[in-house]
């Protein structure tokens, strides 16, 4: 077996059913699954099914060139990509980030080279099964208020940043919906220069953001504006998950550098994870669409206002990407979920089970992640009923 199964901790939802495990209540509203609600776009279901005769053949593990060609041109557009990416060479399409997140590592790691992994701490729990199933060590870096829920990367030594391998960055965060700033990347993008380790950004929840005016800079886009437009060392990942509604689809692409995209689509092949033709055309019709993104940040950046005008009197802040609020607790995070739960009906997160202890202290303790996803109405209610508990 692999040693590193044994590492694996249990998932936060898997922890959050033992935790509620016995209390006499039932969930009227649950804000503790980041699953997109809003409705699947007609016209992706369209092409969906307008599409089933490619189901006769075998996919390409590079997907279809107008998928590669839809996903580059949306990157040059959303990013201002000035040079371009080249959809031949610098564009893979996967089956949705987590897959992809989970698989880069696998693909790029030594067993038996000592390896570090970095993540942000709390974060997405995929980062560090990653590390562990690839015989790395994960190496946590706590979100600090003080920085935009971002990490203190001037904190992480030049040992450290020598036996990195990967860095993973997720931003906006899940769950604290920090936003990295370009300085901060460009930064990151010279220290791998330096040391040689390679930046996994997840950027699934990218076009999730508040200011029409001032979308979240990428990975891609800040090493472009310092001239690196090879991407060396950068790979982006992204998702229709969040941004189109179709989490079902399981539909993403890793984008960068070309000889990391090149190494990776090698490993794929054996991988066998290519995506299914008609899931790669009705992909294509979506990322060559923006009208459906805009309604969809509408309507999220409506609940948020609802959300924190109901919580007004409480220390909750916007977000600067993503859908979740990052609710501090007056008590425990795990005994206040417990309470919303039997005493509210609201099941939430508690942030402890998203983050990991360090130095006696878990960074993500004392808060909770709650998922503005389902109706208006519904997370209306629900914020109501926190409220309440607070």
């Amino acid at each position: 077996m692999n040693p590193g199964l044994d590492k694996l901790h249990p998932y936060p939802f898997e922890k959050l059913s033992g935790l509620l495990a016995g209390l006499p209540a039932q969930a009227r509203f649950d804000l503790s699954i980041g699953e997109p609600k809003h409705p699947t776009p007609e016209f992706i279901t369209k092409s969906l099914l307008g599409n089933l005769n490619g189901l006769a053949s075998y996919p390409k593990i590079i997907g279809d060139a107008d998928l590669r060609d839809a996903i580059a041109d949306w990157l040059q557009q959303r990013f201002t990509l000035a040079a371009g990416i080249n959809a031949k060479t610098q564009v893979l399409p996967v089956n949705g980030t987590r897959e992809a997140l989970f698989a880069i590592a696998q693909c790029l790691v030594d067993p038996g080279s000592q390896s570090l992994v970095l993540m942000p701490n709390p974060g997405y729990q995929i980062y560090e099964g990653a590390a562990l199933l690839s015989g790395a060590e994960p190496i946590y870096l706590p979100l600090l208020p003080e920085l935009g829920f971002n990490p203190d990367y001037s904190a992480v030594s030049d040992q450290t940043w020598q036996r990195a391998r990967l860095l993973y960055l997720c931003s906006p965060g899940n769950p604290c919906g920090g936003v990295i700033p370009a300085k901060t990347l460009q930064q990151l993008i010279e220290l791998s220069n330096r040391h040689n380790f390679v930046i996994a950004a997840d950027e699934c929840y990218s076009e999730i953001y508040s200011d029409e005016d001032q979308p979240p800079v990428g990975l891609l886009e800040a090493a472009v504006q310092m001239g690196q437009s090879d991407f060396r060392n950068c790979l982006v990942f992204h998702s229709l998950s969040k941004r189109s509604n179709v989490p079902g689809m399981r539909s993403g692409f890793v984008a960068g550098d070309e000889a990391l995209i090149s190494t990776f689509r090698r490993y794929r092949t054996y991988h066998g994870c290519a995506m299914a033709p008609p899931f790669q055309a009705a992909s294509a019709a979506a990322w060559r669409d923006e009208h459906h993104v805009k309604l969809n940040r509408r309507l999220y950046r409506e609940k948020f206002d609802s959300a924190l005008t109901i919580l007004q009197d409480y220390p909750v802040s916007q977000p600067d990407g993503g859908f979740y609020l990052w609710i501090p607790t007056p008590i425990d995070d795990q005994e206040f979920a417990k309470s919303l739960y039997h005493q509210q009906g609201v099941k939430v997160i508690p942030g402890s089970f998203l983050g990991r202890e360090q130095y006696g202290l878990n960074p993500a303790g004392g808060y909770i992640r709650c998922a503005l996803v389902a109706e208006k109405s519904d997370c209306d209610q629900a914020i109501k009923l926190i409220a309440e508990l607070l």
